[in-house]
């Protein structure tokens, strides 16, 4: 078993679970290798050291089982511009707060190796957002797990944001900005603007805009096998253009278009844990809090 792993910044009071995830891995006889950033920038406990990764070309070219990353949902976010199309399935061990995709306690690092070594898991493949642009944005990472958003930037003045669905005109909105989630992304920021949660399975988009002018508007879900395509106009000259954590200052000349990415995503789901389960315990749901 080959396993890399990715970490941006460890605290200290979370270097002991560094170390038993270290440890495991060892006992398992798993090689393994850490993203060269994080070694060289941080003071860690002796034993952790090793072999090192920092490309998606080192991921193509050594070809691990399996990618484990320690932090938050951003975090698998970031590495998600490392994985990309390799095929590698991604296990995010929670070291943050929240937590939707990064699903595994820190607690239970030593039993989540025990079951990646013995094949005690599901794939649950993630459908990816691609961004085509007039302009080049993004570099080589035009692509998005949880979502694409198009925002206001230097003004508190709302922007209009002309939306269409394989060229046909659907509406401009007048808001703050306009989020197009996966299903992945319904429980980030699109919940957080009213729209809807989708599981995971879902073959489709959810549009949602940000403080909308009308009030009549609201969140609707699409098939995931359109293009979205945008003109941005507003009283400012700049906008701000996201693919999940990443930004890109754009102008109106700017023409957009979403689509869903050629490849998936693979999270890893270790027993007894799933995506109700995960609802259920990040969301509080079926608990009274009177009782």
């Amino acid at each position: 078993m080959k396993v890399f792993i990715f970490c941006q910044k460890i605290k200290k009071e979370d270097e002991a679970h560094l170390l038993a995830l270290v440890s495991s891995l060892k006992n398992h006889r798993a090689g393994f290798a850490f993203n060269r950033s994080f070694l060289e920038s941080h003071e860690l406990p002796e034993g952790v050291e090793g072999p090192v990764w920092e490309s998606h070309e080192d991921i193509v070219r050594q070809r691990p089982d399996y990618f484990i990353t320690l932090g938050g949902d951003g975090t698998i976010l970031k590495a998600l511009t490392y994985v990309r199309n390799s095929g590698v399935p991604l296990l995010g061990i929670n070291l943050g707060r929240l937590g939707f995709l990064a699903s595994t306690e820190k607690k239970l690092i030593v039993d989540a190796v025990h079951y990646l070594a013995n094949g005690m898991y599901e794939i649950e493949k993630r459908s990816v957002l691609r961004l085509d642009s007039s302009h080049n944005l993004f570099g080589d990472t035009p692509f998005a797990l949880n979502d694409f958003t198009l925002l206001k930037r230097d003004n508190s003045s709302m922007i209009t944001i002309h939306t269409y669905i394989n060229g046909d005109y659907l509406n401009s909105y007048y808001a703050d900005g306009l989020i197009v989630a996966t299903p992945t992304g319904s429980t980030g920021y699109s919940l957080s603007c009213g729209g809807p949660i989708l599981f995971p399975q879902s073959k489709n988009l959810i549009i949602t805009p940000v403080a909308p002018h009308n009030l009549n508007v609201r969140p609707v879900v699409i098939p995931d096998d359109v293009v979205l395509s945008f003109e941005v106009e507003g009283r400012a000259d700049n906008f701000l253009c996201t693919l999940d954590s990443r930004y890109e200052v754009i102008t109106a000349e700017h023409q957009l278009a979403i689509r869903r990415e050629e490849f998936d995503i693979g999270l890893l789901r270790l027993q007894p844990t799933g995506f109700l389960k995960t609802l259920r315990d990040k969301l509080n749901w079926g608990v009274d809090k009177r009782n």
